[in-house]
């Protein structure tokens, strides 16, 4: 580099001829003159530019400390709402899957109902298990909460429970007229909608998922199809006068395992309501042994089914009564002949091993002394036939039945007077007239 290029501005125009000066001045000046027009351009574009975009003013966040309360407050409360609503929604949809997934399980349910007891679907025979030998349980809890009357109308039973005829009459019958609406009882799914001629006539059974199957009988129409799922207090049927009947009504029967129940010990039928929300039927034990009756009270009358080799006096036995007493609860007569399948009113309860054991250690006290006269014994009504055949006399403590064991020369009217009652009161009691025949060594009930 040489020493020209670190000289001034002012000192090259002093090096240079003065005609060459004025040339160079003139030019840099037409230079500065543009140089500040495009500078001049410039600003106003970048001005105008600027004037077009929106201006942001930013706030510093201000800390709690410098907010007002005011503002502190309305904040807080909003984030708490806010938390609220939150909160609200998770319970809800909470709540909606705990709903889907109940009325899921109550779908699954009515599909299969209760059948984790009877383990089979079947069309057939109003007893799923007929022929069929089953372990059945020692009890089981139903609940009857969702009952619904089978009617609309007032509700008169024409027939109960019972021995009826001869024949043993399984369910109830309910007064009502051709037409008239059927309800179900309780939700379920139709295992059966047949017709039976010189049975049921056109009729329903229905399994519910609370372990009961119910029939209703002599229907004149059915308003519902097979392995239909029905809702309690839903139409099913019409009642009418169809197979073995005299007149118009339906019959209604409560069934557990294929064994009848007696319906008015779950229903009470004169209120149209459950007589509990829950029942515990219990199988009654006959020696200790599991039995096909099932009772939901200790004290309840129960039934024998007549088997091959059954007789009255093995059955008397067997449930701690007499064969005349027997007769009377059944309307037969000593020499009746039994028919396998045959049911068999009894005076047995649930405790029936239990009530022979303390038969017979009552009965032991009675000696061959005592057999020379009438003697006196205080015992239950076990007891009363387990006492030797020479006794005359069976008398009951507390408001228990007294019996008169039959002897020589005894009248009617002596066995009345002897236990101040009537001969009327009597007859009424065994079921015979004035012109019986007693028989030595029958039991007359007394009281």
């Amino acid at each position: 580099m040489s020493t020209f290029d670190h000289l001034t501005i002012r000192q090259r125009c002093l090096a240079l001829p003065k005609a060459q000066y004025f040339r160079n001045t003139k030019s840099s000046g037409k230079m500065n003159i543009k140089a500040f027009l495009f500078a001049c351009c410039a600003a106003v574009l970048v001005a105008t530019a600027d004037a077009k975009r929106p201006v942001k003013i930013v706030t510093p966040p201000a800390s709690e400390e410098t907010q007002p309360s005011h503002q502190l407050m309305h904040q807080r409360v909003s984030e708490l709402m806010a938390d609220r609503v939150g909160f609200k929604k998770d319970m809800t949809d909470k709540l909606i899957e705990m709903n889907e997934l109940e009325e899921l399980e109550a779908m699954e349910d009515l599909e299969f109902p209760a059948d984790e007891l009877y383990g089979e679907w079947s069309n057939d025979w109003v007893d799923p298990f007929r022929g069929k030998k089953i372990d059945m349980p020692d009890s089981c809890r139903i609940d009857c909460s969702t009952f619904v009357l089978p009617l609309d109308t007032m509700t008169y039973v024409t027939s109960k429970y019972g021995p009826r005829r001869r024949r043993m009459h399984r369910g109830i019958d309910l007064k009502v007229q051709k037409g008239d609406t059927i309800r179900a009882a309780f939700s379920g799914k139709i295992r059966i909608r047949n017709f039976e001629r010189r049975g049921y006539g056109y009729y329903l059974v229905v399994r519910h998922p609370n372990g009961l199957e119910t029939v209703y009988g002599h229907l004149s129409k059915f308003l519902v199809e097979r392995d239909e799922i029905v809702k309690a207090g839903q139409p099913i049927g019409l009642g009418g006068n169809t197979g073995r009947s005299t007149g118009s009504h339906l019959h209604f029967e409560t069934r557990f395992l294929g064994q009848a129940i007696n319906p008015a010990e779950i229903i009470d039928f004169e209120n149209s309501v459950p007589r509990q929300d829950i029942f515990v039927f219990r199988n009654v034990k006959i020696n200790g042994r599991k039995s096909n009756i099932y009772t939901s009270s200790n004290n309840q009358m129960v039934y024998h089914r007549v088997k091959s080799g059954d007789t009255l006096g093995k059955i008397a036995r067997m449930y701690g009564m007499t064969v005349n007493e027997l007769c009377r609860l059944n309307g037969l007569k000593s020499t009746s002949t039994l028919r396998i399948g045959q049911s068999i009113r009894c005076s047995a309860g649930v405790e029936a091993s239990s009530t022979k054991k303390a038969a017979a250690s009552t009965a032991k006290p009675a000696t061959k002394a005592a057999a020379k006269k009438a003697i006196t014994v205080k015992a239950d009504a076990s007891a009363a036939a387990s006492l030797p055949q020479t006794a005359a006399t069976i008398i009951q403590d507390g408001s228990a039945p007294v019996y008169h064991r039959i002897k020589s020369g005894d009248t009617l009217g002596a066995i009345a007077k002897r236990y101040g009652t009537t001969v009327q009161k009597l007859c009424e009691l065994n079921g015979i007239t004035k012109t019986t025949v007693l028989r030595l060594g029958r039991s007359l009930r007394c009281s």
